[in-house]
């Protein structure tokens, strides 16, 4: 059976939500990457509600990565003000690399945690 590269994405993403599962303390940060636009959404899945949003929709400027390190410190700043520090991250079937990638390392250097090993380290350096 062949699948194309939609159905062979939407594949990986099913895989990939199996295991990943946000909550009101860790949400899900849901990255969409179109060759248009890029969406961040903070989602808890428990609640089946989305907690916090941002995107390329009102700005006109192109999908590369000036614009995904952008989002992911506007992604960081709206986290912060509704309380959300800690995430695990959702990379929609997609690679990690690329404007995926920029989008997360921008997150976390806004503040953003991915992973509660960060916070060990951190403790540990102290």
């Amino acid at each position: 059976m062949s699948f194309n590269r939609k159905e062979q994405r939407t594949r990986r993403h099913m895989r990939l939500r199996q295991r990943v599962k946000g909550t009101a303390e860790r949400p899900r940060m849901a990255i969409c990457v179109s060759n248009k636009h890029m969406y961040v959404q903070f989602i808890d899945d428990g609640a089946m509600h989305t907690l916090a949003s941002t995107s390329t929709l009102k700005e006109a400027k192109h999908c590369n990565l000036e614009t995904a390190k952008l989002i992911g410190e506007q992604a960081a700043s709206v986290a912060k003000e509704k309380g959300i520090s800690i995430v695990v991250v959702d990379r929609g079937g997609l690679k990690f690399h690329g404007r995926v990638k920029q989008i997360v390392d921008a997150a976390v250097a806004g503040g953003l945690r991915i992973s509660d090993r960060d916070a060990v380290v951190a403790e540990e350096a102290k």
